[in-house]
């Protein structure tokens, strides 16, 4: 029996002709397909998210980003460009930043997963957050998350990091608002903070 090689949650055009099937058939067959659920199966994928662990059902072709933002609501992570450029998207896997739109959700099976509602506690922001804010690096705010999220694997690797490491770790996010001065600025601020206060750049409730 024919089945697609690739199915979606939602049915696609497919080229019906191509395998000699008359259209409505074809099509109708797909539907079917779907309804009785051969297209929907899912697979469930455990993994700890800011701390917790947690599981979600989702189909093979779900991305982080997706899976984030629709499964557990957490919307600080952005859907810019989704070809992995921008860096709005931009989670920390096992420490190393990577972009959501583009890895796999069940990638994620028994790793640990921070975003950035996983900085700040019931007692304000996290440090580089409150960096980010006092050196005005915060304009309309889209790719924001990612930059936070960026600076904090570079100081969890490099607590004291030079310029040229500062900028190379920033490099993969991309702002249409400034000059990205404030942004790196907000770095060097959020080193120094964090040095006074002993280097932790963990998700400690402060």
């Amino acid at each position: 029996m024919w089945a697609p090689k690739h199915c979606k949650e939602e049915p696609g055009i497919f080229m019906a002709a191509a395998i000699n099937i008359p259209e409505p058939e074809f099509l109708i067959g797909i539907s079917n397909l779907h309804s009785k659920g051969v297209c929907r199966v899912k697979k469930t994928v455990v993994f700890c998210l800011n701390g917790n662990q947690v599981q979600a059902e989702v189909p093979p072709e779900r991305l982080l980003a997706e899976m984030l933002r629709e499964d557990f609501g957490l919307t600080g992570t952005k859907l810019g460009c989704e070809i992995g450029e921008c860096g709005a998207c931009t989670v920390i896997l096992d420490g190393q930043t990577v972009n959501s739109c583009l890895t796999p959700a069940l990638a994620v099976e028994g790793r640990n997963v921070t975003t950035i509602e996983g900085l700040s506690g019931p007692e304000g922001l996290h440090p580089i957050q409150e960096a980010f804010v006092e050196a005005g690096a915060v304009q309309c705010g889209f790719c924001i998350p990612g930059m936070v999220l960026s600076a904090k694997a570079l100081l969890d690797a490099n607590p004291r990091p030079e310029e040229e490491e500062i900028a190379r770790a920033m490099s993969g996010n991309l702002c249409r608002c400034t000059g990205y001065q404030k942004i790196l600025a907000a770095v060097r601020l959020a080193a120094q903070r964090l040095a006074e206060k002993g280097g932790n750049t963990g998700m400690e409730k402060r």
